[in-house]
């Protein structure tokens, strides 16, 4: 079984009308730029293989995600972690959400209507995750992307709404994908695994016309991938495709057309485990229920995102340089499932409700500006950044849901019913309101020298958020036919970053951010919007450095923070139907990060994170629940990969993941134990251009759940295994 995927004929017509003109139009503003300089642009060389990964932490390479100054993580005073494409391949993430382990503290899982990413102490909610450093404010868009089409994947931790734009207190997670760069290049890969996995990638990097400095260069990147389940009846296919343009119009100009499409259809998506009763204390499931999915027969969940981005980078001077970048995102999601499952009191049936039809329609289309210029304050360095971003965000939602239970079925022996054969499930589609998110922001960075070993980097921004929604069905006292909410949150950061030595420097900053208190804008209610008339609002205090030692051989860093969440909802003490913004969340950690390359055969990483997340003030129930730690959110996390070069052609790799316990409920009362998981890899250089690698993943087919609600576990998959050859040309 499979879901049907999407055709030309589902998307509406305005989008469909939309895109091909947008792409038309940005393709011949390109062409028409004409200008010459003396100051060339960077360029990058293309190697016919990958690079080698490196055990040293990444410490000196520019990111676009810590500072639109293209500041390193060691000259930046905040955590920034950068994962290069050495480092995927080295740990052979399939996915974005594989990428992430990487990074020190976060923690992710993928069920298919709650994306959920935890970082620093903070949910999903209170995460900015960019694609291409623009952020479309929806956390259901960072479905799970293979890596095939990621460049690398950079993070900043903690208050980032400076940079990025509100809801971004626990930290800020970009996702860059594979652009043309001059040079010729290809690599193609198949890999088959367990559960019917076949996956095919290639990628191909081409010059296509022009000389040296004023030439034209095309990079595609595809990837198809086909699979089954470790849960019974469910199946996935996804496609993803990168394809770019980049235009070097002289030395001082460039231009890059870059588009990317993603597909995803996942027949009878996972929901979860239900627990088993009692549930209170620790959690249980039933281990023979471990791969059961109760589920409808031709349950559904299938996206398409059409990306498009026109960049373009003038230096007009050896000094200054501009870039804008024009962005249309345009995305599609259907849902036909039954979602709810949960045990009878004697454990003897599952009882299976959430019946909800729903279909997404979002498009984003906006404007950025950068202008970054390097300079001189005072006769000491002084570099500056200034942008200008303006954005549209527009969704509407489709929901058609049944508060009524399906009755009660045997766990183990069992079938489901089609979707629509549900009494009062119909699948026409009628669409709930239109939420319109406009913004409108500016932002300035510098950074200066004010001794000549001490930088002051400070950053401040402004934005102005007009939030819309429309009312498509009948309207109440309740649900009008339209409102209109307006919020104007400035934030900024200042910091102070003392190189101590050569390869070593401490920093000390002090940031804030917002976010709203419901989630995300995209998809408030009514009731959100009439009730939350503020932004909540988030501060941090970090300390850290970061240093190379034992001559080179080794890297680390180290920070402590303090974040604190104000301003979000919580129940009225005195009338619980009501909620005020008075809550409060806060979180205090470490982190620490080691990378060493001791000798050329071993490569040695790791991480470990200790975090008290806890609510300040918040009520629920009538019951304070000041002291609890928010759910999904674990103390401890730590990673450690080993890597061991047995030959020049052989290499041995190992990877440990330690995950604290969680609780499933915001009063504390249900937890999931820690759990540690072991993969294994081993990789074969059979020629210069051709390699084979084998990775078991969960060797140890430990059962552990990546998410927890107070009825349900989403289980992680247990062992697998694969095998990927990869070719260069």
């Amino acid at each position: 079984m499979t879901a049907q995927p999407f055709h030309a004929a589902t998307l509406p017509l305005a989008h469909a009308r939309a895109v091909l003109p947008f792409a038309i139009a940005l393709a011949c503003s390109a062409m028409a730029i004409q200008a010459r300089a003396d100051e060339p642009l960077p360029t990058v060389e293309i190697a016919g293989t990958a690079p080698r990964a490196n055990g040293k932490l990444n410490l000196d390479t520019p990111s676009t995600t810590g500072s639109r100054l293209g500041l390193t993580p060691r000259e930046t005073p905040a955590t920034v972690t950068l994962v290069d494409r050495a480092m995927i391949d080295a740990r052979g993430a399939q996915d974005t959400q594989e990428i992430l382990r990487a990074i020190a503290g976060v923690t992710a899982h993928n069920a298919p209507g709650n994306i959920g990413v935890s970082y620093r102490g903070f949910g999903s909610g209170s995460i900015s995750q960019l694609f291409n450093g623009i952020n479309v404010q929806y956390a259901i868009a960072a479905r799970p992307v293979d890596s095939w089409i990621i460049d690398r994947v950079e993070a900043i931790g903690g208050p980032s709404s400076f940079l990025f734009g509100s809801g971004a207190v626990g930290g800020s997670i970009n996702y860059i994908t594979r652009v043309a760069e001059p040079g010729d290049a290809g690599a193609a890969q198949v890999r088959l695994g367990t559960n019917g996995l076949k996956e095919a990638s290639i990628g191909l990097n081409r010059r296509i016309g022009g000389a040296a400095g004023d030439g034209h260069y095309l990079r595609i990147d595809l990837n198809h991938r086909d699979a089954g389940s470790w849960i019974d009846a469910s199946a996935a296919r996804s496609t993803q495709l990168a394809a770019s343009l980049r235009s070097d119009l002289g030395e001082r100009l460039r231009h890059t057309l870059a588009y990317e499409f993603q597909q995803e259809d996942v027949a009878r998506p996972y929901w979860g485990t239900p627990l088993m009763n009692p549930v209170a204390g620790r959690a249980r499931i039933d281990p023979a229920t471990r791969a059961k999915n109760y589920n409808s027969a031709d349950g559904v969940y299938a996206q398409r995102v059409h990306w498009l981005r026109s960049l373009t980078e003038w230096r007009p001077t050896q000094q200054v340089a501009l870039t804008n970048t024009v962005y249309l995102y345009d995305a599609l999601r259907d849902y036909r499932n039954v979602e709810s499952y949960r045990f009878n009191q004697s454990n003897t049936a599952v009882a299976r409700s959430g019946i909800l039809l729903q279909h997404h329609e979002q498009r984003m289309l906006g404007d950025r500006l950068d202008a970054t210029y390097k300079g001189e304050l005072a006769g000491r360095r002084s570099d500056w950044a200034l942008g200008i971003d303006v954005s549209v965000n527009q969704q509407t939602r489709f929901p058609n849901s049944l508060a009524a239970s399906l009755g009660e079925v045997d766990p183990y022996d069992f079938t489901t019913e089609r979707f629509f054969d549900i009494a009062g499930m119909s699948p026409a589609l009628r669409p709930d309101r239109d939420n319109k998110v406009t913004t409108r922001a500016i932002y300035l960075e510098n950074r200066t020298a004010i001794a000549p070993s001490l930088n002051l980097v400070t950053a401040l921004r402004h934005e102005r958020i007009a939030l819309g929604l429309v009312n498509r069905r009948e309207t109440s006292a309740a649900n009008p036919a339209s409102f209109t909410r307006r919020y104007r949150p400035s934030t900024g950061r200042a910091g102070l970053v003392w190189d101590l030595a050569p390869g070593a420097s401490a920093y000390v900053q002090y940031a804030t951010a917002a976010d709203p208190p419901s989630g995300v804008l995209s998809t408030a209610s009514f009731a959100d919007v009439r009730n939350n008339s503020e932004l909540t609002t988030g501060r941090q205090r970090e300390i850290g450095a970061k240093l190379d030692f034992w001559q080179g051989k080794g890297s680390a860093t180290v920070a402590a923070y303090r974040i604190e969440r104000k301003n979000i909802a919580t129940q009225d003490p005195d009338n619980s139907a009501l909620t005020v913004l008075v809550g409060e969340q806060s979180a205090r950690g470490v982190e620490l990060s080691l990378g060493l390359q001791p000798t050329r055969q071993w490569s040695i990483q790791g991480n470990l994170t200790r975090v008290d997340a806890q609510y300040e003030q918040y009520r629920q129930g009538g019951v304070s629940l000041a002291g609890k730690t928010p759910t999904n959110t674990p103390r401890t996390v730590a990673n450690l990969w080993l890597g061991y070069a047995l030959t020049p052609g052989i290499k041995a790799s190992m990877g440990l993941r330690h995950v604290g316990g969680v609780y499933a409920d915001a009063a504390n009362t249900i937890d999931w134990p820690a759990y540690t998981l072991l993969d294994l890899g081993l990789s074969y250089q059979i020629s210069r251009d051709v390699a084979v690698v084998g990775r078991v993943r969960n060797a140890g087919d430990r059962v552990h759940a990546v998410n927890l609600n107070a009825s349900m576990a989403y289980l992680g998959a247990p062992r697998t295994a694969d095998l990927a050859l990869r070719v260069a040309f």
